[in-house]
């Protein structure tokens, strides 16, 4: 996962591959990103014995806290190729007020 930070956005890239789409789950908040979603094992017959096992499979999740507030409102989301990307808005800066 990568993500990346702009004067205006934010900017979540996962890799999920082998998961569908429709296997995936994403939650926004102002301040979390939460990615969840389900691998399934299609890869071994069940007359095989493992020898190595680095693909995992089954349920996962991620919860990413963001850099800055970003407006829940305003997101999207793409998912191409086993890549998903999520494009947050960044909500404006507080403007500190000096009172003499």
């Amino acid at each position: 996962m990568d993500m990346n930070e702009t004067p205006e956005e934010v900017i979540i890239i996962a890799e999920v591959p082998g998961v569908e789409k429709d296997d995936l789950d994403v939650e926004i908040s102002s301040k979390a990103v939460r990615i969840r979603g389900d691998r399934f094992a299609k890869h071994c017959p069940d007359n095989a014995t493992y020898r190595l096992a680095e693909i995992q499979c089954g349920k996962f999740e991620r919860i990413l806290f963001l850099p800055a507030p970003i407006d829940p409102e305003v997101v999207s989301a793409s998912y191409q190729k086993g890549m998903l990307e999520i494009r947050l808005a960044k909500l404006p800066s507080e403007k500190i007020h000096k009172i003499p």
